[in-house]
């Protein structure tokens, strides 16, 4: 009896201690979450000081130094659509593509709206790849309806694949929001989409 009860006592020592290390076990991913919660806000916050410190830097020219600052940043915060937009600006100013693309799809993966990494990117694969640059250019207008210049390049891009309809209507719609854009539209459509007369000239005969 003696040695039944012993066995029931040491049997309770073991469950207590396997829940006491159980309990350790499972509060230990909490106290690291907090650790690296911490941790990754500081890495925001350093890499916000550095996109700061990289436009600056671009301000200057200095786009040598802005490239490396912006590499920095997107070490630091891998979601900063800043710094992937900003990378590709600097590799699409000196020529190079395929990283400007790549950095443009980046920032647009963290931001599917980002406009101005649409934007550039359909002005980058507008010659190359114009039914791919329509496509970016549609999801600026659609969510942007003053992106003048977008309604621009639109109209280019379709008029080349011959889709006048949609290019007068994208010509139109630039003008209607920017009519100083009137001269840059191509020649034959420029009648078309005149810009509306400025007040006071509206009934004028003479």
């Amino acid at each position: 009896m003696k040695r039944k009860r012993l066995w029931t006592a040491l049997a309770a020592t073991v469950v207590v201690a396997a829940g006491a290390a159980a309990w350790a076990v499972l509060s230990q991913p909490t106290a690291t979450s907090e650790s690296e919660a911490k941790s990754a806000a500081r890495a925001v916050s350093e890499a916000q000081a550095l996109l700061n410190a990289g436009l600056m830097q671009s301000r200057y020219q200095d786009f040598t130094g802005a490239a490396t600052t912006f590499r920095r940043v997107v070490a630091l915060d891998p979601d900063n659509k800043f710094g992937w937009y900003n990378l590709g600006y600097i590799a699409q100013r000196d020529g190079k593509k395929a990283d400007a693309r790549a950095a443009y799809d980046k920032a647009l993966k963290i931001d599917p709206t980002f406009d101005s990494a649409l934007f550039n990117e359909a002005l980058l694969l507008k010659s190359s790849e114009p039914d791919h640059a329509i496509g970016l250019l549609k999801r600026v207008v659609a969510h942007n309806s003053k992106a003048s210049k977008a309604y621009l390049h639109l109209g280019e891009a379709l008029a080349k694949k011959g889709r006048d309809d949609e290019a007068e209507d994208a010509f139109r719609r630039a003008i209607a929001v920017d009519p100083k854009l009137h001269p840059f539209v191509p020649e034959p459509f420029q009648d078309s989409v005149s810009p509306p007369p400025s007040r006071g000239q509206a009934g004028n005969t003479q």
